[in-house]
């Protein structure tokens, strides 16, 4: 490998390195400080289940002492004008709705045994929504929502007249304990808004329903919106990876799911009808579920947020088409609950597994047909996932063991015809290197061998890797699984903390992604004793072993369970080769077949008939 090549690789990876360093945030260590301001904010936060918010009572306080500065004004010291002008500002500023003005705000509880949800009669809205049976990294229960997470309402027009229900005070009518029904009455009570909620028995789904009763000539179901803006917590050790994986996943009737982007702030008008929009973080989703769809022009948003106690902002402005009637209902389904592939597809909702990214095309049908099933079956004999990694390795490289022998037995007979391809090169060391190809194939086809055959195999392995590569970051069931010193697969493992950012390495060192590069070098080597050698490519084997070098810093700030998994991967390969080499192929029978095989006469195949012809004309040419 010459000087200019040598530099070309460095120049290579330093510009892949200042690359990745640039689009990829580095890892940040937690502060304690902001460790214990999470657990306060999350103790906050529960505690509100309990009373009314303080924001709600300043609000409610702000709301009051205007109306009454107004009365002030104008009607001095009577009491009875005051009481007559403070109804009259109540009406204009809340039209019919004066009488859900003022009130109390109280805290429902819904609960079942994966989820507990709290509304709040001021808005009849989700104050906190909490998942019982999951926990952060700092072991404090996940919320996907609380007071001061963004803003839950329904917008509609009386006339000119802009209301939100957020602004209202809604009465309750419990219906057991997963169940409620919210009603904000009205100067006439046969007109009321009623908001439902209703939890699944045993789900992840809040079924809610919002209705206008008696306004079919004051609202027009076309203008209702439903908005709903929430800036998710982050729950994870690792919180850039969390930002990498979080977006706004949508899905039209009539097309594929689809994105936001997932790296930088994006907003789209939707353009037809939308089945479902999903708030997805890493592993968790918020989601909006319509059977009848969103109408032509809602709106979606998102946007990283800078704060460590919180990953992405995300918006959604939807609207429904309905007509006038005297009874107008606005049904949802609300999803709230982990991003497991099994859960997902079990909600029958179209499309809505492929909120978890398992790679496109045959990665993803890989990891849905092969991998997850082999996975699932595997947990279920109630192993730790450190020893179900070990034998999902087992089982698939068995299953590609097939390939694997066709691959080394292709490997071997071109390693036998070494000494033959040593004295063609040395024949045309100076000649046409055409001349050299025809000779080569040549000895090729006579020997009966291929030699495109090694490389089937291996693309065919490919699929299988990429898939992995997919699966491990998306698997919630290795969320906080511990194996060996690593305790948490699903993210990275760290034996050391560095007290500086090294770029497009991170602050720490993962034991599992530096014993994984070491089996791939070692691999590589191993590998490379037993390929022949390629002419004319000096600098190949230096290349190859680059790439576990670069896989170091690239796979630093990965899932453990992956480098472990590949980890696996090598050691299992390395023992394959090394039994297949000692037990079951002998290169000297092979030899004996390959000169047995030269001897017998060999009609040219098609290639090489045409390259014959390619070289007859190649002399025609420079005769002339």
């Amino acid at each position: 490998m010459d000087r200019n090549s040598i530099v070309g690789f460095i120049l290579i990876a330093s510009i892949l390195g200042l690359y990745t360093w640039y689009t990829m945030p580095n890892a940040e260590q937690r502060a304690q400080i902001v460790k214990e301001q999470r657990m306060q904010d999350s103790l906050a936060a529960i505690k509100v289940e309990q009373e009314t918010t303080t924001k709600e009572r300043v609000k409610q306080a702000e709301t009051e002492q205007a109306i009454d500065s107004t009365v002030a004004l104008v009607a001095g010291g009577d009491t009875l004008n005051k009481d007559s002008l403070r109804t009259v500002a109540l009406d204009q500023r809340y039209g019919i709705f004066s009488a859900a003005a003022l009130g109390e705000g109280k805290v429902i509880e819904l609960e079942n045994p994966k989820l507990k949800v709290s509304i709040n009669t001021h808005g009849a809205r989700p104050a906190l929504i909490l998942l019982k049976n999951h926990k952060t990294f700092e072991k404090t229960p996940v919320i996907l929502a609380d007071p001061d997470s963004g803003n839950y309402e329904y917008d509609f027009f009386i006339g000119n007249l802009k209301l939100s229900t957020r602004d209202l005070y809604f009465t309750a009518e419990r219906s057991g304990k997963t169940g409620v029904k919210l009603t904000a009455p009205t100067t006439d009570p046969g007109k009321f808004v009623r908001i439902t909620y209703q939890l699944d028995t045993g789900g992840f789904f809040l079924n809610t329903t919002m209705e206008l009763v008696g306004m079919q000539n004051e609202v027009d179901p076309k203008n209702v919106a439903f908005r709903w803006s929430l800036a998710g917590l982050s729950n994870e050790k690792y919180r850039d990876g969390e930002l990498q994986k979080s977006s706004v996943y949508y899905k039209y009737f009539s097309e594929n799911r689809d994105l936001l982007s997932e790296s930088s702030e994006d907003e789209k008008k939707l353009e037809g009808k939308t089945n479902w929009v999903a708030f997805k973080q890493d592993f968790f989703t918020v989601a909006m579920v319509s059977e009848e769809g969103f109408a032509n022009g809602s709106k979606i948003a998102i946007t990283p947020l800078e704060d460590t106690l919180h990953t992405k902002h995300y918006e959604a402005e939807l609207f429904f088409e309905k007509e006038r009637g005297a009874a107008v209902s606005f049904p949802m389904r609300f999803y709230l609950g982990p991003n497991h592939y099994g859960t997902l597809r079990r909600t029958e909702v179209p499309q809505f597994d492929r909120i978890i990214d398992l790679g496109w095309g045959i990665f993803g049908w890989m990891n849905k047909w092969l991998v997850i099933p082999i996975f699932n079956w595997l947990s279920g004999w109630g192993w730790g996932y450190g020893v179900i990694i070990l034998v999902l390795t087992v089982v698939i490289k068995l299953m590609l063991m097939p390939l694997t022998w066709k691959n080394f037995v292709s490997s071997a007979k071109m390693r036998v015809l070494k000494p033959e391809m040593e004295a063609i090169t040395a024949k045309f060391k100076d000649g046409d290197a055409l001349k050299k190809q025809q000779a080569s194939m040549d000895l090729y086809r006579k020997a009966g061998v291929n030699p495109a055959s090694g490389c089937l195999p291996m693309l065919v392995q490919m699929p299988v890797l990429f898939a992995m590569f997919r699966f491990f970051p998306s698997s919630i069931e290795l969320r906080q699984q511990g194996f060996l010193w690593a305790d948490d697969l699903s993210t990275y493992d760290s034996v050391a903390s560095l007290p500086f950012t090294i770029p497009g390495y991170g602050d720490h060192v993962s034991l599992f992604t530096i014993l994984m590069a070491a089996s791939t070098i070692f691999y590589t080597w191993i590998n490379s004793q037993n390929m022949p050698t390629q002419q004319g490519m000096p600098g190949m084997k230096t290349m190859m072993y680059i790439f576990p070098f670069m896989m170091l810093f690239f796979m630093n700030s990965l899932p453990a369970g992956l480098s472990y998994y590949y980890l696996l991967a090598n050691m299992i390969s390395i023992l394959q080769m090394t039994l297949l080499k000692k037990l079951f192929v002998d290169e000297d029978k092979i030899r004996e077949q390959l000169l047995v095989n030269m001897k017998t006469p060999k009609k040219k195949s098609k290639w090489q008939q045409r390259l014959e012809d390619i070289q007859k004309q190649q002399k025609a040419v420079k005769r002339r």
